[in-house]
């Protein structure tokens, strides 16, 4: 595959072109060098902080010490893209899991969404439209709905975006409109739909961007939660430099550890790390400290085995639900079984519009689903959805099996009263 010349200019925005590195924050390496004597950088003074030690005790009943070095790295103000010890550990990680085909940098954030959505602070000019998946990720609508910019539907069907209806809608884009230069997607497990793209789709995708220049953002925090065996990422197949790959910590060590990490081109990672510069400065380095110490302690070949046990936990989840969804909804709605990740996502048989129905009858009925109009970009002007989604991960066998019963005993008085409401209009 020939390689082809990525302009990053033409995907900065204005603002992230101006933007310059932060006066104090750039002394920070400096004051790494030996002999360096600091009188610039405002950092209050470690003697006084009142920690003297951490140690973290894990499940298997073995305590880790953070390392005094490091942990006073840590308390003290440090480098926005990350403690470098985790840092490195993580680009290795990267090297090993998906060996890219070219260079790349890793900057570490406070939950791969922090990223996302410098991301898109980034490369987002006014009056841009970018490409987003549809249904899609409700956490970043959310933010994207504030930004100066229009989001473009891209179809799904059961194995993600749609590569036929993508290049459609690239080739077929009208002159007098901005032409996207940036595709938004969360290729596995995705949120809310569940569904994973496959290999091949991903190839053509990427073939796609590769023709009409697009910058892909790989949004991937269900990889580790595949349930057979891994799909390679965008990532792996980026010899151009077009992908700007994101992943988390959340769903395999600790949701409150905030920790995610974005890799990418340095062109583009680096001018996200300014946006860090001027906002939160850096992530916590003591939870990237105690990331660190558990899977330094681990070495790459026990986090991927931390990592299959959880898949393996998820998938165990899913069959039940799974099969609890048929036992109580077979004919009431339809659904994917998916392959990964958390979710399923139900498209219910005879409900015009899920809206009312989850928000408020099903809380009646004691049982919580998310209506599926909330997962795209235009609900003011889209059509009713009759879907809703529903995610296993944090439910009890037993919780399943009466939460389905539920909500298909609603389906079935819905169902009911429609047709009593339509024979009164007769």
């Amino acid at each position: 595959m020939s390689v082809a010349k990525v302009d990053y200019q033409n995907y900065l925005s204005e603002t992230a072109k101006a933007r310059k590195p932060s006066a104090i924050r750039r002394l920070i390496p400096l004051t790494k060098i030996p002999g360096m004597i600091s009188l610039g950088a405002g950092a209050p003074n470690g003697d006084l902080f009142p920690f003297e030690g951490i140690t973290i005790s894990v499940k298997n009943g073995e305590p880790l010490q953070i390392d005094s070095k490091l942990l006073a790295e840590s308390l003290t103000y440090g480098p926005s893209d990350g403690v470098p010890q985790l840092n490195g550990w993580l680009k290795e990680l990267q090297k090993i899991q998906h060996a890219p085909p070219r260079d790349f940098v890793v900057t570490i954030g406070t939950g791969s969404q922090d990223l996302v959505t410098k991301a898109f602070q980034v490369l987002v000019s006014e009056g841009d439209n970018v490409l987003f998946e549809s249904p899609g990720y409700v956490g970043i609508i959310a933010f994207l709905r504030h930004q100066p910019c229009n989001l473009v539907d891209v179809d799904l069907d059961s194995h993600g975006v749609v590569p036929a209806k993508l290049r459609e809608q690239l080739e077929n884009w009208p002159t007098e409109k901005r032409k996207p230069k940036v595709l938004y997607t969360v290729p596995v497990g995705g949120n809310p739909t569940g569904v994973s793209q496959t290999l091949e789709r991903k190839r053509e995708i990427y073939e796609i961007a590769r023709e009409h220049d697009l910058l892909i953002l790989e949004d991937d925090p269900y990889y580790y939660l595949q349930f057979g065996d891994k799909v390679p990422s965008y990532f792996s197949m980026d010899v151009d430099g077009r992908v700007l790959r994101f992943d988390s910590m959340s769903k395999i060590l600790s949701s409150g550890l905030r920790v995610g990490w974005a890799t990418g081109p340095a062109e583009l990672i680096n001018v996200m790390n300014l946006v860090t510069q001027t906002s939160n400065l850096q992530p916590s380095s003591i939870a990237q400290a105690i990331t660190f110490t558990l899977v330094n302690s681990w070495g790459h070949q026990g986090f991927y085995e931390h990592t299959r046990k959880v898949a393996a936990f998820y998938r165990e989840r899913c069959q039940l639900f799974c099969q609890y969804a048929r036992k109580h909804l077979t004919g009431l709605a339809e659904w994917v079984e998916p392959d990964a990740g958390m979710f399923v996502w139900f498209n219910l048989k005879g409900i015009e519009d899920s809206f009312d129905l989850i928000l408020n009858k099903a809380v009646e009925k004691k049982v919580l689903l998310v209506p599926g109009i909330e997962f795209y970009c235009h609900p003011e002007t889209s059509a009713p959805s009759q879907c809703v989604r529903a995610s296993f991960s944090n439910v009890s066998e037993q919780d399943m099996d009466m939460g389905l019963e539920r909500l298909a005993n609603l389906l079935r008085e819905q169902i009911e009263l429609q047709k009593q409401q339509q024979q009164q209009q007769r």
